[in-house]
């Protein structure tokens, strides 16, 4: 009688060390129950007591009992020791999403075979009817829950067939996209573009295509088609396009984006830009700068985007001759298009226009080295500029690139700042610099100029309180304000 009474009191200290572990430390929980099985059964072998037979008619009540209660409690511990091993073997081979899976499966059979265990050997209930009797029940709430079920398995076979994983962005056959925040035993949860939710029954998910955009990386692929008017050679176009790549930031460098024709006729040439983003969260952002970066190479380089579905450009749409010839678009065009010039009259532009001086480099020509102060403001009228953050370094990459309609020495005519950055010119690069006293003039007759050109200056480049300040008082600064009085002046 005492060393069942001592057994029990191992199974019970067990249930307690079960209780006392928190449960957020399930390995060592299941690990600390190994130890206490192996104590009671060692203890039940010792006195001849089979927990796998039947409970003895001819023992007293209270030993009856007793020996219940310690079967009992070593099948309890039986099953947490199994589902321990289960648990350590799968974190050993690093498969959390089958450890998720399988160890759910193991505790349900475990826990249920135990049942049926203590029903059998502790309260000897004939278990063989009981099975019977729950098969057909079994049948009734099969056909009770047939979707469910459909979700269940549909969900086990996604499990183990890993098509995806927590994180990655997958796009189905149905349109229907988005990032994989949770998938359980019913459902798939999909985190798309809105910040909505989309709840996936498995058993959907499953019937459907699914394309992982996050696999082998989070590189993702993008293509945007181009109709240009035949105005120029197809190689000639290839060029312009190439250059709208390369002056873009926001897309990848490795693999190379590419320029492809992918028709020609007499009306229309049809060209494909073909380049990846880092990541499929960055693919609006990437295409609206190819977009915008496209109308202005395109104006720059004088060609004509297409009209859809039209077999006829006409001549008033195509740009002058020399233009044409020399793949260069108007200056006073190209000045007009600019918001940061949008509040400027007609006769301000035109005379902005005619006092700018045009000048040209050829490629890694340098424009302006770090740490010089520009005479006066340039704009990009034809070609890439990149910026680096040291020209010393050849092996640094160009941290940003100018594009035709950017303007190079905003800081300077505002503030007698020092260029943070070397540009250099990547190919042929012509840039309109603008002359410095009329320039100044128009910041006098236009404030609101002085705050849009400010917005075209790098984050802290104009103090951290420059956004909170009215447009006349960004443009008193010492070089600004002494150039504005020599003007007024004369």
């Amino acid at each position: 009688m005492n060393s069942l009474l001592m057994t029990a009191f191992v199974g019970l200290a067990g249930i307690a060390v079960w209780h006392l572990i928190p449960e957020r430390r399930v390995n060592t929980r299941l690990i600390a129950q190994i130890p206490f099985f192996l104590a009671m059964s060692a203890m039940l072998l010792a006195w001849h007591i089979l927990p796998t037979a039947p409970p003895d008619g001819q023992a007293t009540t209270s030993a009856a009992l007793l020996v219940g209660v310690v079967k009992l409690l070593w099948w309890l511990h039986l099953a947490w020791a199994i589902i321990g091993v289960v648990s350590i073997s799968l974190v050993i081979e690093h498969k959390p999403r089958e450890a998720r899976l399988l160890q759910q499966v193991v505790i349900g059979v475990v826990y249920a075979g135990t049942v049926l265990s203590i029903l059998a050997f502790v309260f000897a209930v004939p278990i063989a009817t009981l099975i019977a009797t729950s098969g057909a029940i079994a049948v009734v709430l099969g056909l009770a829950l047939q979707s469910t079920l459909a979700d269940v398995f549909s969900g086990i076979a996604l499990n183990l067939g890993r098509p995806f994983r927590l994180g990655d962005w997958v796009v189905l056959s149905d349109g229907t996209e988005g990032r994989v925040i949770e998938t359980n035993w019913r459902a798939t949860l999909l985190l798309g573009f809105p910040n909505n939710v989309v709840v996936l029954p498995n058993s959907v998910l499953a019937k459907l295509g699914i394309t992982n955009v996050s696999t082998p990386d989070e590189t993702h692929g993008l293509s945007i088609n181009v109709r240009v008017a035949p105005t120029r050679s197809p190689a000639a176009v290839v060029d312009v396009m190439k250059a709208v790549l390369q002056s873009c930031d926001l897309i990848v460098r490795e693999p190379p984006p590419a320029v492809a024709i992918r028709g020609l006729d007499s009306t229309v040439i049809e060209v494909g830009l073909i380049f990846r983003v880092s990541d499929v969260g960055k693919r609006l952002a990437a295409m609206n700068d190819i977009y915008d970066l496209l109308y202005r190479h395109v104006r720059s380089a004088g060609l004509v985007l297409a009209v859809q579905g039209s077999t006829l450009v006409a001549m008033t749409d195509l740009p002058p001759l020399q233009a044409r010839r020399n793949g260069s678009g108007s200056a006073p065009d190209l000045i007009a298009a600019m918001p940061v010039f949008a509040e400027l009259e007609d006769a301000e532009l035109r005379t902005l226009t005619s006092t700018a001086t045009s000048r040209t480099f050829q490629n890694e020509d340098v424009i302006a080295r770090l740490g010089d102060v520009l005479p006066s403001p340039m704009i990009v009228r034809s070609g890439i500029v990149a910026r680096q953050r040291d020209d010393a370094k050849a092996n640094v990459p160009p941290f940003h690139h100018l594009a035709p309609g950017d303007i190079l020495g905003a800081g300077s005519i505002l503030f007698d700042r020092a260029e943070d950055s070397t540009s250099i010119a990547v190919g042929h690069v012509t840039v309109l610099e603008f002359d410095r006293d009329f320039f100044a003039s128009l910041l006098v007759a236009h404030p609101e100029l002085a705050n849009s050109l400010a917005d075209l200056l790098p984050s802290g480049a104009t103090g951290p309180d420059a956004a909170e300040r009215p447009p006349e008082e960004v443009i008193k600064k010492p070089g600004l304000l002494g150039r504005i009085k020599s003007v007024m002046v004369a």
